[in-house]
């Protein structure tokens, strides 16, 4: 399974704006909204916070992957998002959290949202790669970066 699988180009964002972790769900949220043409955001939202409630999604090394199961996709799909100040993600290591990956899978998916975390979770222990999408000024120069990465062996 590759990224680019999963993440929808119209849901990428190099200036996260939100300062707290329910901003930033919201945000992100938003983006994927937005490009999916997603009907009900709200209840996308909830599932999320819900999710959190139960332990953080800061992974460390300014890493955070918001995530949840929910009816209001049929497929998975994710969004991605860079924050240049970091924000406060109640992170496992305490560090503020620059990049985000909100992945949202239906409710009945188990193994492609979990194959999903794991392909994030794997490419983003490669120092360089988090170096380079910390780095990125554009979305297209974000996509590029995710293809290049996703071309590689895990």
């Amino acid at each position: 399974m590759k990224i680019m699988d999963f993440l929808n180009k119209k849901a990428i964002s190099v200036d996260i704006k939100a300062t707290d972790k329910e901003g930033v769900i919201r945000e992100l949220s938003d983006l994927l909204a937005n490009a999916t043409d997603m009907k009900n955001k709200e209840e996308l939202i909830s599932a999320v916070l819900a999710r959190e409630a139960l332990g953080s999604t800061g992974i460390g090394q300014g890493i955070g992957i918001p995530h949840a199961k929910s009816q209001v996709v049929k497929e998975l799909v994710a969004a991605f998002g860079l924050s240049k100040d970091g924000v406060d993600f109640d992170s496992l290591d305490g560090e503020p959290v620059h990049i985000f990956f909100l992945l949202i899978a239906p409710d009945e998916s188990a193994g492609p949202h979990l194959k999903a975390l794991a392909r994030i979770s794997r490419m983003l222990k490669d120092k360089y790669f988090r170096e380079f999408l910390r780095k990125a000024k554009s979305e297209s120069e974000i996509l590029q970066i995710i293809q290049d990465e996703d071309s590689k062996k895990y």
